[in-house]
């Protein structure tokens, strides 16, 4: 049977990378009745909806006209619409579209009783100084280090302050990767950069450690998470009533050196690992490791992955990268 057959899922950021396959997760799942909201532009992220099936497309800044009068048409919310560039400096602009626009949606869906499900951030964390947990006692510790990172703190700090963490989800987002990312440019993913310098040098180029005491160069660690997976995982709380704040991630520390020796298995030829120092604009704002505490979620038996590290890689370098497939 079909889940909510006769009401909106309103989606924003749908064309996005998280968005576009939480719309492909849905179709599978035979739900068609999902109302994308984006600024589609001209950075070809439209293409992310080829083949997908739903209701209507809407600029993020026409939803709220859209939404008046359609109160009990919609079912839920999943609010994944963002500036997601770590070195946006316009603090204005963040704070406006990013969390202001957040407050706005969480207000309108809170007060008719909508399901709500939005994108936080492992950006929140900053250095991981002070840990990794999506424990929500701890959310005042957290110093973000660049001010995408902040905006995205300041609207969990919000609900936190209003009483209202526990009446939606937000979802701490890791180092998502995968198909459909294309479009991205700076902020997409290492792979989709990795591959055409090493198919067109030979080499794959990774930035020197910026703590070397801490860290080898290419040992700095993430939490990668493929796309399928976030996707799949974001999807889930559509079917439980769950509340909170949640960590998605795997769970597992594995370094950019993992991640390189993934694409040189990919591409099955001679590729070395090369070394170069950090664009000035990322030192001081850069996590040189991250790790998703999945224990929350774990004791409550949710955000399992299906993929390894290896394995999603060389599926995406393979079936997606070297094809010029989207998902």
């Amino acid at each position: 049977m079909q889940m909510f057959p006769d009401k909106y899922i309103v989606l924003t950021g749908g064309a996005g990378l998280i968005g576009s396959g939480v719309l492909r997760v849905l179709n599978d799942q035979g739900i068609k009745n999902v109302v994308i909201v984006e600024d589609i532009g001209t950075n070809e992220h439209w293409k992310n909806l080829v083949g997908k099936q739903f209701w209507e497309i809407i600029h993020k800044d026409e939803l709220f006209s859209w939404l008046k009068g359609k109160e009990r048409e919609i079912e839920a919310f999943i609010h994944l619409g963002a500036c997601s560039s770590t070195v946006e400096k316009d603090a204005n602009y963040l704070l406006s579209n990013n969390y202001r626009y957040s407050i706005r949606l969480a207000e309108y869906a809170l007060e008719n009783e909508h399901r709500f499900i939005y994108a936080s951030s492992a950006a929140t964390y900053g250095n991981g100084e002070k840990g990794f947990s999506d424990a929500h006692e701890a959310l005042h510790s957290f110093e973000p280090l660049n001010m995408y990172g902040y905006s995205k703190h300041l609207f969990d700090l919000w609900l936190y302050e209003q009483n209202l963490l526990d009446k939606v989800v937000g979802l701490k987002y890791f180092n998502v990767f995968g198909p459909n990312e294309f479009h991205k440019g700076r902020m997409s993913s290492a792979v989709l950069k990795m591959v055409p310098e090493a198919l067109e040098t030979g080499k794959i180029s990774l930035f020197k450690s910026s703590e070397p005491e801490k860290f080898a160069d290419g040992e700095q660690v993430r939490d990668f998470l493929y796309v399928k997976d976030a996707a799949r995982m974001t999807v889930q709380f559509l079917q439980n009533e769950e509340g909170g704040i949640f960590n998605v991630g795997a769970g597992r520390p594995e370094t950019w050196n993992d991640l390189a020796k993934g694409v040189i298995k990919a591409l099955d030829r001679p590729i070395a690992i090369t070394y170069h120092d950090m664009p000035e604009d990322l030192l001081g704002k850069y996590q040189n490791y991250t790790c998703a505490d999945m224990s929350k979620s774990e004791a409550k038996g949710l955000l399992k992955t299906a993929y390894s590290l290896e394995d999603a890689v060389v599926e995406y370098v393979r079936s997606y990268l070297l094809t010029g497939r989207h998902w």
